[in-house]
């Protein structure tokens, strides 16, 4: 079973400036662990069936207007039906008033009531995207995540095989460092994985022979960055002239993280090989392919050969 990840109730306040209109404890401890919201315009009419009561219930101008409708006696039993479902929260969009009940309902129950001042869809639309990036699924990597032309490289490989030294000249090159050592890495949609650095050792690195630097200081804020979808995963090994490496680019290689597959490259680490140059150069490509345009086709097609090419997978386990 895979594990379930919480959100303190205070960081969404927090993020969306809400107005804490009744708490009944610390907001710090109350967390909420469901990254979909609900608007309960069918629970204020009495329909419950398929209701997940461990979302956040929104009330937005429509379901206002409904309650503003029906006589006291009848809006307070359809609210006090939905409070008893134990729900984590219930924002009011717009700044509309809350009607006395609500209050009432929320000290009985111990259910936090908030506000906002942005319109439904806006603050609906907002509040999913964070909880998807709060509560993915992610895992925790040795590497490096670094942004180079816009892409998120993530260079994994054995310890001591060059990739902080390589991020280094990287970012005196003006790219920007996101994670060194161990990289968070989260899939926030099918498609999609963000990586970042786990806070207590965020924008550090270690150098062998220099020790630990902090990058944002001795470079500056524009060398770093908090967060980066991946786009590319550089497995560094140290060169074996008894492997074969690709030299035409004929498959194309991928490794599965989290369930999203990723291009990926090995590159051969020896003496003389400029490695930033050839990891901005593999960003570069990347990026062209992501964009339709693949140079080994082009060749194979003007040299009037049929270019037959593989997909390999390898799971992240397996790296």
């Amino acid at each position: 079973m895979s594990e379930k990840f919480t959100v303190p109730l205070q960081d969404i306040i927090h993020e969306f400036k809400l107005e804490v209109i009744y708490m009944p404890s610390d907001p710090s401890h109350i967390l909420i662990d469901e990254n979909d919201v609900n608007r309960p315009g069918l629970q204020l009419m009495g329909f419950y069936e398929y209701f997940n009561p461990e979302r956040i219930q929104i009330i937005g101008k429509m379901e206002y207007a409904y309650l503003s409708t029906i006589d006291a006696p009848t809006r307070l039993a359809r609210l006090d039906e939905l409070f008893s479902r134990k729900i984590p929260a219930l924002v009011i969009t717009r700044e509309l008033p809350y009607f006395p009940e609500m209050i009432d309902l929320a000290k009985q129950y111990g259910m936090p009531l908030l506000r906002c001042k942005e319109n439904t869809s806006h603050f609906m639309s907002g509040l999913i995207a964070f909880l998807n990036r709060t509560l993915a699924p992610r895992i925790t990597r040795h590497g490096v995540l670094i942004e180079i032309y816009g892409e998120g490289v993530f260079i994994t490989g054995e310890s001591g095989v060059g990739k902080s030294e390589t991020a280094i000249e990287l970012v005196k090159r003006g790219h920007r460092l996101i994670a060194d050592d161990a990289v968070e890495i989260r899939r926030v949609s099918n498609i999609s994985l963000v990586g970042q650095s786990p806070e207590n050792i965020r924008h550090f690195m270690e150098l062998r022979g220099i020790g630990i630097i902090n990058a944002r200081r001795l470079f500056g804020m524009g060398a770093v960055k908090m967060t980066e979808k991946i786009s590319l995963v550089v497995e560094m090994e140290q060169w074996n002239s008894e492997k074969v490496y690709d030299r035409m680019g004929m498959d194309t290689q991928y490794v599965s993280i989290l369930g999203v597959k990723v291009p990926s490259l090995t590159i051969p680490v020896k003496p003389g090989r400029n490695l930033a140059v050839i990891l901005e150069v593999a960003a570069m490509n990347n990026r062209q392919k992501e964009m339709g345009y693949n140079p080994t086709q082009e060749l194979m097609s003007r040299l009037g050969m049929d270019m037959d090419s593989n997909e390999i997978v390898k799971n992240y386990d397996e790296f």
